[in-house]
């Protein structure tokens, strides 16, 4: 594994950039939030309107918008795995490292079995799975009960995720509003240049 900087140690403590995450998963990640931040409320919509006229439309592009998070989640995986970035702050509180490193971890697990679970249950429905129109290969039959028992977890699974994704969210935003210790910065896409060294242990 190998650090996003590629730079030795020594040279770590005074470079402003090394204690951001790189270009790459900075992209990935801000990609992902926002695909996510839109298909929740999309997927409550469209059971909402599920009975009526049209409604299948919803449910396609709820599909197809899965397919794409579950693909760049696993972009996302592949790219930290083998480019992590530098570790948070040793002057930060370690209740907040473990707190801030536990969620990051469960939102990760969440966001993989999110997409796997709907498209399960989708390709043990009398549709399939579609993607932006397209229709899919299907490597099994319809199976009513299957699907359902898929999509009920896929349902728990939703509330789960918007619980961390509010705590991953106010963990973001007290970094950037309140301690100010620019640790929010370290996933944004403001210049690396620019960007203040992390607060000394």
């Amino acid at each position: 594994m190998k650090t996003e900087t590629n730079r030795p140690p020594e040279a770590l403590a005074s470079a402003p950039s090394a204690w951001r995450y790189g270009r790459t998963a900075v992209v990935l990640h801000w990609t992902i939030s926002v695909l996510i931040l839109a298909t929740i409320p999309l997927g409550f919509f469209m059971v909402a309107v599920e009975k009526e006229p049209g409604a299948e439309t919803y449910f396609d592009l709820h599909m197809s918008v899965g397919i794409v998070i579950a693909l760049l989640v696993a972009a996302r995986i592949v790219w930290r795995l083998t480019h992590a970035p530098q570790p948070l702050p040793a002057s930060l509180p370690r209740w907040q490292i473990w707190l801030a490193g536990a969620t990051q971890a469960a939102i990760y697990l969440l966001i993989v079995l999110m997409p796997l679970t709907g498209y399960l249950g989708a390709s043990h429905s009398k549709g399939g799975v579609p993607f932006f129109g397209l229709t899919t290969p299907r490597w099994t039959g319809p199976d009513h009960d299957t699907a359902e028992n898929f999509l009920g977890v896929h349902s728990i699974l939703i509330w789960v995720l918007i619980v961390l994704l509010v705590l991953h969210i106010a963990g973001a935003l007290k970094h950037l509003l309140v301690d100010k210790d620019g640790v929010f910065q370290r996933m944004t896409f403001r210049s690396r240049h620019r960007t203040a060294s992390p607060p000394p242990p």
